[in-house]
């Protein structure tokens, strides 16, 4: 399979671009992308485009100030050194005309330099003497600026960027998409990721399963995932994998009234109503087929349970919680004693078991044609995030 590519437009002169600099070759990386970096004249872009030479003239004094502490606090977050130069905006013509010209390998190890020069050091890329030492450090003649190949190149390079809609930098494009901004990386991320899939094993017998189906929801929509609700019997997956049927009873007392905290932390952290039920341990077989016959009825019926202390596992009980809830509790009940919902349910738990899962809630995350990663616990939604943008952890 062919390498992704992001081709990435950018002038040395702008912050943003710069910053943009600092990140590009990362977030690339991440998804076994290559870049293209492709130098281009701002002014001439804005030509192109018919905007103004330089739209900073143009600003309130409000605006401006509240930019330049947003290029600062950027930097800051990022951990990386910007100053602003003197005189800026300077003329970068020179510059890029430098970077257009080099062989393409040399591109953005000049690039680099370039900006460090400006954004680090406030040396004025302007200045052929400066330039002249730049392009010496990286094996290049200092006349390569003056070259009309170079002159050539960069126009070649603008009006590139030009027809492929860009307007500014930095701009990115991948495939036939276009961002602009260093502050859309993560869209050009998600392009490059490709599709991104989620199996949420589950099981309505668990406290810490209730808590991350109020967020599952939230945290595939945040990371572009699809999500497949997947109930398993947890007490015949502990059986198998020689765990306790109820763990929390197996505990000793001082972990278990940690425990009971922790949950209430939890609850409170992600905003949600939580009481643990007077009625526990919960059978939990009718309330997960009648949830694999009906994917829609898992809220409701979390909710019952772990903040509502219904207790679902008797039929009249689950008859009420899914006609309270709009369901047609009837119909659903009478499926979820169909053969065909029983097996689903043993199929659900032996696939979990193939997947390596040891308890509830387990995720399954499959980005692009990477190998899935199994991350378990609510605590670990963050991590499930990371892994739904891209990031494959090395363990495992």
């Amino acid at each position: 399979m062919r390498a992704m590519q992001v081709t990435f437009y950018f002038d040395v002169v702008c912050p943003y671009a710069y910053l943009a600099s600092t990140r590009i070759e990362a977030a690339a990386a991440r998804h076994g992308a290559t870049v293209r970096w492709v130098p281009v004249l701002l002014g001439g872009l804005f030509r192109h485009t018919r905007g103004p030479d330089d739209p900073n003239a143009a600003m309130s004094a409000p605006r401006a100030r509240l930019n330049l502490l947003d290029m600062q606090r950027h930097a800051e977050r990022a951990g990386v050194p910007l100053t602003m130069p003197s005189g800026h905006p300077r003329r970068s013509v020179d510059a890029m005309r430098l970077i257009a010209g080099a062989p393409e390998p040399a591109r953005a190890p000049l690039a680099r330099s370039l900006f460090e020069a400006y954004w680090v050091h406030g040396r004025d890329v302007a200045d052929a003497g400066v330039l002249a030492e730049i392009a010496t450090a990286h094996g290049l003649a200092p006349d390569l600026p003056a070259r009309d190949a170079s002159k050539q190149a960069l126009f070649a390079t603008t009006a590139e960027a030009a027809e492929r809609g860009a307007f500014g930098v930095p701009s990115f494009v991948v495939g036939d998409r276009l961002f602009w901004g260093h502050d859309r990386l993560h869209f050009v991320e998600r392009a490059l990721r490709g599709s991104a899939r989620l199996r949420f094993f589950h099981d309505f017998a668990s406290p810490f399963s209730y808590l991350a189906s109020t967020q599952i929801e939230r945290v595939a929509r945040d990371h572009g995932a699809t999500i497949e609700w997947t109930p398993i019997l947890l007490g015949a997956l502990f059986r198998q994998i020689g765990t306790p049927d109820v763990p929390l009873l197996a505990m000793s007392d001082a972990k278990r009234r940690y425990l009971a905290r922790d949950l209430d932390d939890w609850s409170a952290w992600w905003g949600v109503p939580f009481r643990f039920p007077s009625h526990f341990p919960l059978r939990s077989v009718a309330p997960l087929r009648v949830a694999l016959a009906d994917p829609a009825t898992a809220p409701a019926l979390y909710r019952a349970v772990w903040a509502d202390d219904r207790p679902v596992d008797r039929p009249e009980v689950l008859a009420e919680v899914l006609d309270a809830a709009g369901f047609d509790a009837a119909t659903l009940m009478a499926r979820a004693e169909t053969p065909e919902i029983k097996a689903a349910l043993r199929a659900n738990t032996d696939a979990a078991l193939a997947a390596g899962v040891c308890g509830v809630p387990s995720f399954e995350a499959r980005v692009g044609d990477r190998a899935p990663v199994l991350i378990w616990g609510q605590d670990r939604l963050e991590m499930l995030g990371a892994v739904l943008d891209g990031w494959h952890p090395a363990a495992g």
